[in-house]
């Protein structure tokens, strides 16, 4: 008995080593067989005119007192008094992600499991602006994790649906806003929307001269063949406004080879090829575009692995450098949680890791701005 359950026990070894072997290897290959959705691509209809001038609309606004998740603060953080706060403008990264036969290619506005990711993104990520700023964070019917993992034009198509909803909620926000400083901040899907609205919508435009920043956070951009097309140039130190910051965050020993496929193959928002490019990273711990700076430099990680308790913020967690491929490395892995991607990629927790320093930075750019 004993050694048929030591055999039992071998054999779930080696399952479970098998399976951690396949994803090493195999991990996002079987991703995409899981994620991408199956059915035809609808086109959704649009959303009423004026949509976004309904609260409920809205993760985040600062009209919205009761369980606004941005206003949110680990404990422990003070901060001084602003002069003047600026209004931030924040488009949240996916938290659509269905598989197989119950995959959507955009999300349904009623989804409460993806809201519900919504609102903790908003509440880790776009908290680290509420000393800066009022923040305005819309619900938007964003594409399916599975459009990223895709050739097939359903993908595009997802992806332009959601880009209208956030062009039609900046819409409202500015309206809301006719005047002062503007922050604007996004993640991941939100990032991709985040370089159209600053192509379409701010370059050129006279709400250009009000950007204090815009970070754009997890989703690659290329200093040759994209920042042209935006209006601003990368931000090059820390007391610098009307600028754009932007990193992607990976633990040692890296493997970026997924995203600098697709950052080879897409075409570039001036039109250029990026292949060749350089991609743009600032250090978030320095405010400077590369750059090193050690884990002593780091002001906060939030660390929030467990839901039941509350999130944390450590110092000195994490080193940060700027490799030479635009890609910023954190040292060794750290525990964050279970959403570390395949080649030691800490996409998710892109915000996480310098949250505080993420803070800071917005206050000094504005401080610099009013000045």
């Amino acid at each position: 008995m004993a050694r048929k359950f030591l055999y039992i026990v071998a054999t779930l070894i080696f399952l479970v080593i098998a399976a951690l072997l396949a994803y090493r290897l195999w991990g996002n290959q079987m991703i995409r067989a899981v994620m991408v959705p199956r059915e035809a691509f609808a086109p959704l209809q649009p959303l009423p005119a004026n949509a976004y001038d309904d609260p409920k609309m809205w993760i985040a606004r600062p009209d919205i007192a009761r369980d606004n998740p941005a206003l949110w603060t680990p404990a422990g953080v003070k901060d001084a008094p602003t002069a003047q706060k600026a209004a931030v403008f924040f488009i949240h990264p996916t938290s659509y992600i269905t598989a197989l036969g119950d995959a959507h290619w955009n999300m349904r506005l009623d989804d409460k499991d993806s809201l519900s990711t919504a609102r903790r993104f908003v509440k880790e990520q776009a908290s680290a602006f509420n000393a800066a700023g009022a923040i305005w964070a819309p619900r938007y019917r964003q594409a399916n994790y599975g459009a990223f993992l895709t050739d097939k034009p359903a993908g595009d198509q997802a992806i332009d649906a959601a880009y209208r909803d956030v062009s039609q909620a900046f819409a409202a926000f500015l309206k809301a806003n006719p005047t002062g400083p503007i922050i604007l901040a996004a993640h991941s899907q939100g990032s991709l929307h985040l370089l159209r609205l600053m192509r379409d919508q701010v370059a050129g435009k006279p709400v250009a001269a009000r950007i204090v920043a815009a970070y754009v956070v997890g989703w690659p951009i290329s200093v040759e063949a994209d920042l042209p097309a935006l209006g601003l140039p990368a931000c090059v130190k820390r007391d610098q406004a009307r600028c754009i910051l932007s990193w992607q965050s990976y633990a040692e020993p890296a493997d970026p080879s997924a995203v600098l496929t697709l950052f080879d193959a897409h075409k570039s928002l001036t039109g250029k090829p990026r292949k060749g490019t350089h991609m743009l990273c600032t250090n978030p711990l320095t405010g400077t575009r590369n750059g090193a700076a050690p884990a002593s430099a780091n002001r906060g990680t939030l660390q929030s692995r467990e839901d039941d308790k509350p999130a944390l913020l450590v110092s000195a967690a994490v080193p940060a450098r700027c490799a030479d491929n635009g890609f910023l490395l954190i040292g060794e892995p750290v525990d964050m949680g279970p959403f570390t991607l395949p080649g030691n990629n800490y996409h998710v927790y892109d915000y996480n890791l310098f949250w505080a320093d993420v803070r800071e930075d917005a206050r000094a750019r504005l401080a610099a701005f009013l000045k």
